[in-house]
């Protein structure tokens, strides 16, 4: 009997790779909710900062690009870097993506993954249980959602969004801040854009706060890109060109490299038509580290330091985290213990191969968990063109 490949995962990733598994005749399950994340944990009203050419799902035949989508869908085309996707369209190109091509996709969920010889044995939440030869994990930013240790001190029973504490992953409407005193933690694109969002929605203020001086910052528009470097997805720099096209080659830096790659590179940077609606509607404290928090009445209080003079305080009606996601296989509870243990690790995330196999045969990880390995482009949608294709031939040598 050829046993199936599994993919965990319907996101741009799990989508983009159990494409690629089926174009070369790979028997494949696919489960997941396709696009959920894009779909009920990204605010309403949100644009990608990603351009549209960053913005396409690879798959292994032509056709199936988001400008394809815009045609097929009669909804606007977007083509040009001038043009700005909203998340409700990519979430239906996915959606498109994944009807065309992955029509069986199964919508359940994988309890759990465990060995069992050279095999592994696949559990679903409905009590199905089957062998699987390969399972590769696209899981996107489930359950990654990073909060700085001093808000998890204060949110004993975790963030919430109906709470005094919360992570931006929990929101996708911001209408429920009209009126109230919000203080957004990051400087990131997702801090600037739910701040802006939060401030149209009729907050009574917005303000972010952010450790390092002069944290907020906002890139070049199209036209103002340097001409005399080559283009890439993300603009035009040679680092971000090999990024991209390259980035086996980042498997060769050392660890610390790595990490920091993903880190800083395409980090903390507010899109260029983010800019105009910030200025003005959203307060900044900069260079300031949170020192404490507390809880009175319902309203959280953070504890400022650093900086010049003494610590200050801030209290609001509410405190949102927009302070990203980090890998850490310890939190994918679906991995069974002896996996978990079997599996070589940096900082959290799986050590992989060339073909982001991991140091459990048939293990595979694509998307978010392998950027520590292959680097940034692995947290945007556009990595698929570059890992899909590789995770699928290193899956088929397994023979």
């Amino acid at each position: 009997m050829i046993l199936p490949v599994v993919v965990i995962g319907a996101g741009p990733y799990g989508l983009s790779t159990a494409a690629h598994l089926k174009a070369r005749g790979i028997p494949v399950r696919v489960f997941g909710d396709p696009m959920v994340a894009w779909r009920t944990r990204m605010p309403a009203g949100m644009l990608l900062k990603s351009t549209p050419a960053a913005s396409n799902i690879d798959a292994p035949q032509p056709g199936h690009d988001l400008i394809d989508f815009c045609a097929e869908a009669g909804v606007r085309r977007y083509e040009s870097d001038w043009d700005i996707v909203p998340v409700e369209d990519f979430a239906a190109y996915g959606q498109w993506f994944a009807e065309r091509l992955i029509p069986e996709l199964e919508r359940e969920k994988v309890v759990s993954v465990d060995r069992t010889g050279s095999d592994f044995a696949v559990k679903l939440d409905s009590g199905e249980q089957f062998r699987a030869r390969a399972v590769v994990v696209a899981t996107g930013l489930s359950g990654l959602a990073r909060m700085p240790r001093e808000l998890v001190a204060a949110a004993p029973d975790g963030p919430s969004a109906t709470g005094p504490i919360s992570h931006a992953a929990q929101h996708r409407d911001l209408s429920v801040f009209a009126g109230k005193d919000v203080l957004v933690v990051g400087a990131g694109q997702s801090a600037l854009e739910n701040a802006v969002l939060m401030a149209e929605a009729g907050a009574k203020s917005v303000r972010i706060v952010a450790r390092r001086r002069g944290a907020v910052h906002f890139g070049d528009a199209p036209d103002q890109q340097p001409r005399l470097r080559p283009e890439s997805p993300f603009g035009r720099a040679w680092s971000l060109y090999g990024l991209t096209y390259h980035a086996s080659y980042v498997r060769a830096l050392p660890a610390p490299a790595r990490h920091y790659l993903v880190r800083r590179v395409l980090g903390p940077l507010g899109a260029w038509w983010l800019r105009e609606r910030f200025t003005g509607r959203v307060q900044v404290t900069d260079g300031r580290r949170i020192e404490r928090v507390r809880v009175e009445d319902g309203r959280p209080v953070l504890t400022l330091g650093g900086g010049e003079g003494p610590s200050a305080e801030l209290g609001a009606d509410h405190v949102m985290a927009a302070t990203g996601y980090r890998t850490d296989v310890a939190a994918m509870g679906f991995l069974g213990d002896g996996l978990r243990t079997e599996l070589r690790t940096s900082r959290g995330a799986p050590v992989l191969d060339a073909a982001y196999g991991s140091s459990v045969p048939g293990l595979f990880f694509t998307g978010l968990p392998a950027a520590a390995s292959f680097g940034p482009v692995m947290r945007f949608v556009c990595g698929t063109e570059y890992a899909s294709g590789r995770v699928a031939a290193g899956v088929d040598r397994l023979g």
